[in-house]
């Protein structure tokens, strides 16, 4: 039976590394599950072990984020922004700016896939309508998006697992990864502005458009929701409780059916977490995984140690992607203390920035740009991900030894 787990661990991660299967139309949450349901038929893992590997808390806190985000995407808030970024009388500079400071701020406090999720197509289409290229402030929404989010344990998915996992409180995680993600959106502009320099000299042209028509109930509804959300994790109350009784308030409303706001969960990344979650305990349950991870720390791989953490979430998130790669480490290291597992949120939602594998934002900016006609190539993506990341990286790791 151990050979079987890891060949299916192999096979699964393999997968997740390459994204899909020529001729075949089987994605990342395809092979997951693939892999969850190969163990479960063979035996290696029963009923009880999926429900004891399974982190409910996790996907509670994810879903209620993702309703909060359905309830702004309904009320017109994306492209209410959208329209701010696209339609001001601003330079193309400026709108970066603004691209950069409404992307990493709505992904601090909702997940930071659904927010680019909703915003892609909209900016492509008020970019293009001004004449300029989509790409550089695409490259810009993506990168802030997981810059912003690494500030708070709601920022994505990778830190909503972190921050259950660990039992870190709200204002403690933001205290330590608050300010390096405010540098690093800092780089991402700077970045963005100086490699896409002549793209960016173009002034365009200013098109004449109304602002869309929102609903401004339900986006006062979804600000209320949000700051309940954060009254949730501020105080000492159970955080998975909170945000259930959020996103049900958020469900009854006269205006949208239940359909409607449903339709808007990202269904297929909840279940890409329950598949990871059964096939890495699996894993983490071997006994020659255990004697491994021991012999590696033994000869100085300790990942509590700055200088090998941060090569190992830049690299792991670079293959496999960032949100496999936390959920990987804290099954296969399930005692990290607290300071690591901040680091480790930090880091590793950084490193997805690199290359466009490196996290979920990433790939829907370019699938959802892909829908609408704009093309953001691998290369295009590189020549600001590389250097926007090992800044980010180098900075949070002066600034995470300083405060120790």
């Amino acid at each position: 039976m151990t050979a079987l787990v890891l060949a299916v661990f192999v096979v699964v991660y393999a997968g997740l590394a390459l994204g899909r299967v020529p001729g075949l139309g089987i994605d990342r949450t395809g092979f997951a599950l693939l892999g969850a349901l190969v163990l479960f038929a063979a035996g290696a893992v029963d009923e009880a072990g999926v429900a004891s590997a399974v982190n409910v808390p996790t996907l509670v806190v994810l879903f209620g984020l993702m309703v909060l985000s359905a309830q702004f995407y309904v009320s017109g808030f994306y492209d209410l922004c959208a329209h701010a970024i696209a339609h001001g009388n601003a330079s193309p500079h400026r709108l970066l700016a603004l691209t950069v400071i409404i992307a990493g701020g709505l992904s601090s406090v909702l997940a930071n896939d659904v927010v680019v999720f909703a915003m892609t197509p909209l900016l492509c289409a008020g970019i293009a309508a001004r004449g300029l290229d989509p790409r550089p402030y695409l490259i810009a929404l993506a990168g802030a998006a997981n810059a912003g989010s690494a500030a708070t344990i709601i920022g994505n998915p990778q830190n909503i697992l972190i921050g259950q996992t660990g039992g870190i409180e709200f204002w403690s995680f933001l205290a330590v990864c608050g300010p390096p993600a405010v540098a690093a959106l800092v780089i991402v502009y700077a970045t963005v502005a100086l490699i896409w320099r002549r793209a960016l000299s173009d002034p365009g042209q200013t098109p004449d458009r109304a602002p869309p028509a929102v609903d401004r109930v339900g986006i006062a509804k979804g600000v209320i929701a949000t700051v309940a959300l954060l009254a949730c994790f501020a105080l000492p109350v159970p955080q998975a409780t909170g945000v259930l009784v959020v996103a049900g308030a958020l469900l009854v409303t006269r205006r949208r059916t239940t359909r409607e706001m449903l339709a808007h969960v990202d269904w297929p990344l909840l279940l890409l977490f329950v598949g990871l979650f059964v096939i890495t305990d699996a894993v983490a349950a071997l006994p020659i995984v255990g004697q491994g991870i021991a012999e590696l720390q033994a000869a100085g791989g300790d990942p509590t140690r700055l200088s090998v953490l941060a090569p190992l979430t830049l690299a792991a998130s670079n293959t496999i992607g960032n949100v496999p790669a936390v959920v990987l480490v804290l099954a296969l290291l399930p005692d990290l203390p607290r300071a690591t597992l901040q680091a480790l949120a930090l880091l590793s939602t950084l490193a997805g920035n690199l290359l466009l594998v490196g996290s979920l934002a990433n790939l829907i900016v370019v699938e959802r740009a892909a829908s609408v006609g704009v093309r953001l190539g691998f290369m295009e993506h590189a020549r600001c991900g590389v250097p926007m990341t090992l800044l980010s990286v180098a900075v949070s790791i002066v600034w995470l030894a300083a405060v120790g």
